[in-house]
Order: C-alpha cells, then sequence, then structure tokens
C-alpha cells in the first residue's frame, strides 16, 4: 500500500493545480463566492474519484492533460454535491474534512451558489476542445456526468435519501440509494478513461463491475466509519445516521456482515480487472484501500 499512498498524494497535487487553473478571480461585489469556491474545492480530500479517472486512462494510454481536466470536472461536481449536502435543508454537518461547512464559514446563500458554480463549470471544463479534439468524446462525457450526477443518478439517490429516513427499508431499496448517491459519480470516474481512449465494449464493461462493486463497498465502509470511526481521522461528525434515523447497510445487516460483505465487493472488484493483466494493479490496491481506510 506504500506505493498507492505515494501515487495518491502525488495525484492530489496533480488534480489540485489543474483545480486552481480554473478558479474564477475577481474583487469585484462576487469576490465572497469566488472566496467560497476556493475554500470548498482546495479543502483537503482523498481525490480519490480524480484518482480513478486517471488510473483508468492510463490503461487506454490517454494523453495526461486530458485525463486531468476530467479529472479536475468531476471533482468539482463531487464538491458541489457536497457543500449542498452539508446544507440545513438537507444533511445539515457543521464539519466538513476537518473544517467547518462552506454554510457555516460563508453563509447559506453562499454556499448554495459555490455549488452551482462549481457543477456549471465542470461542464464548461468538458465541453472546452482542450479537453478533446473529437467533439463526440466530449458529447458523451458530458452525457454521462449528466446522467451520473443526476437525477436518476446522485441526486436522485440523495432524494431517496432523504426520503428514507426513519423507514424500514430492505436491503434492496438501500443498495439501490446508495447505487446512485455514491457509486454513479464512482461509475463515471472508472468510464471516462474508457471514454477517452475509445476502449473496446469489453473493457468498459469490466470497468462498469469494477466501479460497482467498490462504489457499494465504499459506501458501506463509510456506514461502518460512521459507527466506528473517530472525528478527528473522519473530519465530520460521527454517529450521525443513527441519531436521524438513517437507514444504512449497518442498520440492516449488522456490524460484522457488513464487514464481510465490503470484503466480498473488494474482491468483486478486483476479479473484474484480470482482463487488464498488471497493468490495473494500482486499481487493484484501491479496492482494497476502500475497505481498508479509517477515514
Amino acid at each position: 500500500m506504500k506505493k498507492l499512498k505515494l501515487e495518491l498524494e502525488n495525484s492530489q497535487e496533480e488534480v489540485n493545480k489543474e483545480l486552481k487553473s480554473y478558479l474564477p478571480k475577481g474583487k469585484g461585489l462576487e469576490k465572497k463566492l469566488f472566496d467560497a469556491i476556493e475554500y470548498s474545492i482546495l479543502s483537503s480530500g482523498k481525490r480519490l474519484r480524480p484518482f480513478l479517472v486517471l488510473k483508468t486512462s492510463e490503461l487506454f494510454d490517454v494523453d495526461k492533460k486530458r485525463a486531468l481536466r476530467v479529472a479536475a470536472a468531476i471533482e468539482m461536481v463531487h464538491c458541489y454535491s457536497l457543500v449542498h449536502d452539508d446544507l440545513p435543508a438537507m444533511d445539515n454537518d457543521n464539519l466538513r474534512r476537518g473544517i467547518p461547512t462552506t454554510h457555516k464559514k460563508f453563509n447559506e446563500a453562499i454556499a448554495i451558489l459555490t455549488g452551482d458554480s462549481l457543477l456549471t463549470l465542470a461542464f464548461q471544463v468538458l465541453s472546452d476542445v482542450l479537453t478533446h479534439s473529437d467533439p463526440k468524446i466530449r458529447c458523451e462525457l458530458i452525457l454521462e456526468l449528466s446522467k451520473a450526477a443526476g437525477s436518476n443518478g446522485m441526486v436522485g439517490g440523495q432524494m431517496m435519501d432523504l426520503e428514507g429516513q426513519n423507514k424500514n427499508l430492505n436491503i434492496g431499496v438501500i443498495t439501490r440509494i446508495q447505487r446512485l448517491k455514491t457509486g454513479a459519480l464512482i461509475g463515471f470516474a472508472c468510464n471516462s478513461g474508457a471514454v477517452l481512449g475509445r476502449a473496446e465494449q469489453k473493457d468498459r464493461f469490466a470497468l462498469q463491475g469494477y466501479a460497482h462493486d467498490i462504489g457499494l463497498a465504499f459506501q458501506i465502509k463509510d456506514d461502518l466509519l460512521d459507527i466506528v470511526g473517530k472525528k478527528k481521522n473522519i473530519g465530520k461528525a460521527v454517529k450521525k445516521d443513527e441519531k436521524f434515523g438513517k437507514p444504512t447497510f449497518v442498520s440492516i445487516m449488522g456490524k460484522e456482515r457488513a464487514e464481510k460483505q465490503a470484503e466480498y465487493l473488494s474482491n468483486q472488484a478486483i476479479k473484474h480487472l484480470e482482463i487488464f493483466d498488471d497493468k490495473a494493479d494500482i486499481l487493484r490496491d484501491i479496492a482494497k484501500f476502500i475497505v481498508e481506510r479509517n477515514k
């Protein structure tokens, strides 16, 4: 895992540098918005989704500059979702990544506009000719991210999550919620490398299976960390799911079964990568890391 840790750190630096290059600048009345965008997007984070974009792109020898643009775009969408997710109307969180959430640092109105700005900036980046010279590739990236982030993807999953509080949901419904809320963006991250590289269908299917399994494993681990994790490691409040009556994999399956299921999904994800031989070793390490992490 030492190699993975080093690669994650290097990737974080590259992605942060890329993100900085897109930040709006100005000293007018909109300056507070620009400050909030920078505050939200450059706070410390795993940058897992951008990392997946970069590493799946390497499987198909994609130009690094193009991959970095897509990596930045998906992180913008992810950060927008966190800013809105933390709002009082949703999860009402005061802490994110160990620092005050955007609406606490600034205010609710600025937080809403920050999320709106990050979402639209992501599509501005993808639509630019610098992302790919072929307009068909750019349109496919835009289409796939729109689906992953929208009402049939992440946003739909968030709605189901809100509606499911204090209700007795079965494991099938919980799985669908998290497949949309968490898994959809992870799915796009893995698929985008294949899109940029004009990958064959068999390669895309393999990455789709991998993304599906690590997405669910990631959410199960998040649910477990909410129970056994430490606030100083996670960077946000713990034991919130139980407090607000939120059904999770852990509340339905129990801690031990949830741990075994996460491990099973991690192993299944690794099996999907057999088609890529040793070129996908770093993706195999990611599948293991997801269930072994403590934050």
